[in-house]
């Protein structure tokens, strides 16, 4: 399923209703390691850099972690932007190459002027959007 950058993983998690553990940001990278102002992001939930039990619990469900191999996972596209501040292009890039290893059929778009966001103004917005959408209906078998 197409995975907006600004929606991220919960778009995943309803259209499919997969296990929550497979669809999360890579908690390694961006919750643990400290963000601009020197604080984790991951502290909302307890610090993970001091905190033994918050970063098992935060690593529990990275999709990362948790790609297994004789999983049936279904056709995934994962959008991401260069830009992107708060989820950094390589941590999709590193699930997709994760999950092609054990199998799994996942193609990684990367928007290379789009931010956090996805990408600006209305018709850029709508080619993105147009772009998903064929893919989906290529996934569905309805693509002429």
């Amino acid at each position: 399923m197409s995975v907006p950058s600004a929606l991220g993983s919960q778009v995943l998690l309803l259209a499919l209703r997969v296990d929550r553990d497979l669809v999360r940001d890579d908690v390694e990278t961006s919750r643990v390691e400290p963000g601009e102002d020197g604080i984790p992001l991951g502290l909302l939930g307890g610090d993970p850099l001091h905190d033994a039990d918050v970063y098992a619990y935060m690593k529990s469900y990275s999709p990362y972690e948790n790609v297994r191999e004789g999983v049936a996972y279904p056709r995934i596209l994962a959008v991401t932007s260069l830009n992107d501040t708060r989820v950094l292009y390589v941590e999709p890039a590193k699930w997709v190459q994760r999950l092609r290893e054990v199998g799994a059929d996942a193609l990684l778009k990367c928007e290379m002027v789009a931010g956090h966001g996805g990408v600006s103004g209305r018709y850029n917005a709508w080619r993105e959007r147009a772009y998903e959408l064929a893919w989906l209906l290529d996934v569905l078998g309805l693509a002429a």
